[in-house]
């Protein structure tokens, strides 16, 4: 229950005003701007997008601006600047057999159609501080390859080939596309629902239960079958001129994990697939969601289901940082009545136990008078 408080009114209007002051920080040192963050804070943008559910670099820079940093509360306000935008329908699926690739690695075989493209990563640096970044030092330009028209055919592509990992099932062009944030989602949900869950889920959440899977909770044994970053065309049918017109390019991630799969009483041993699909440069974010898509398809696969990376209700109801936040923060907000009750209750509790301790000690001092 809350109550209302005096003076609240103008207490948060001040608050308003504070936090619209802090971000600036000192005064004597240049304002940051939006433009600079979209450019050189690009995988911060990139994660706001994602789980924002917005492709919008330059609104993520804003969002990130305003949030003082905070990448939930950045989400937040790409969640709820969305949900002003008028739908006109859904795109056409994405081909990323087709993607621009600036990165693809595969951890399943060294010699791929199209090669490896090792691209822009952390993966082999030592992880020291650079200082000359504050110095202003200037950086060396890389070499670049030229651009390639060499066919990059997905890895699950190849084992598809030969029947050694499971067929995609084929989708149904006339059937609805579902929309998380449109529908509330009800359990048990179908896997397109789960990915659009996870896709929106909290990167530090997904990379925890991905971890689990790797530390004995879950049944998987992953390779990671593919990763590849780059651009891919988006296309949007027009009804009234009769075709998909494409409306431009968007950079994301995908992520195909292959895992092993005994078979069973009706399917050979084979490898299955765990998926992971995200906007922008989010590597990390892919590969925890293809471990958790495959964990949650312990069911699907005739596998026991006793861990929390296995349990759609647990990693459905509990992936999103957005819904979180509100339920978590909203403890800070005034619960005087409630507490009193709570109080009232102790105190009550309290005397009772006193009164019979009372009662119980004057019993003995009488028998011990007798």
């Amino acid at each position: 229950m809350y109550v209302a408080v005096k003076g609240g009114e103008r207490a948060i209007d001040n608050a308003h005003r504070l936090l619209a002051h802090a971000p600036r920080g000192d005064p004597a040192v240049p304002e940051v701007s939006s433009a600079q963050i979209r450019e050189q804070l690009t995988l911060s943008v990139d994660r706001v997008m994602t789980e924002g559910s917005l492709y919008d670099r330059d609104l993520a820079a804003i969002a990130i601006k305003q949030a003082r940093g905070d990448l939930v509360e950045a989400a937040f306000l790409v969640r709820a600047f969305r949900t002003t935008l008028p739908r006109f329908g859904a795109s056409e699926p994405i081909d990323t057999a087709a993607m621009q690739v600036a990165r693809r690695v595969s951890a399943t075989f060294k010699d791929i159609p199209g090669g490896q493209v090792l691209g822009p990563t952390f993966d082999y640096t030592h992880r020291l501080i650079d200082f000359l970044l504050e110095a202003g030092g200037e950086v060396a330009e890389p070499v670049r390859a030229s651009a390639e028209d060499a066919a990059m055919p997905r890895v699950t592509d190849l084992l598809g080939h030969d029947d050694l990992i499971e067929r995609n099932p084929p989708g149904d062009p006339d059937a609805p596309v579902p929309d998380l944030t449109r529908e509330p989602m009800n359990l048990p949900a179908d896997r397109d629902l789960r990915l659009q869950n996870l896709a929106r889920g909290d990167e530090g959440f997904i990379l925890a239960l991905g971890y689990s899977t790797q530390r004995g909770f879950g049944r998987t044994h992953p390779f990671a079958g593919e990763i590849r970053l780059g651009e891919v065309e988006i296309e949007f049918f027009a009804e009234d001129v009769g075709f998909a017109v494409p409306l431009g390019d968007i950079t994301v991630t995908e992520c195909q994990m292959v895992n092993q799969f005994k078979g069973s009483a009706t399917e050979p041993p084979r490898f299955t697939r765990g998926y992971g699909l995200a906007f922008g440069h989010c590597e990390r974010k892919t590969m925890g969601m293809a471990l958790v898509d495959r964990a949650l398809r312990a069911g699907e696969l005739g596998e026991e289901v006793k861990a929390p990376a296995q349990d759609e209700e647990f990693v459905l109801m509990h992936s999103d940082n957005v819904q979180a936040t509100g339920f978590v923060e909203h403890l800070k907000l005034p619960h005087y009545v409630d507490f009193q009750a709570e109080l009232g209750l102790i105190r009550q509790m309290r005397r009772e136990i006193a009164e019979r301790a009372a009662e119980s000690s004057d019993s003995i001092l009488k028998e011990a008078a007798e």
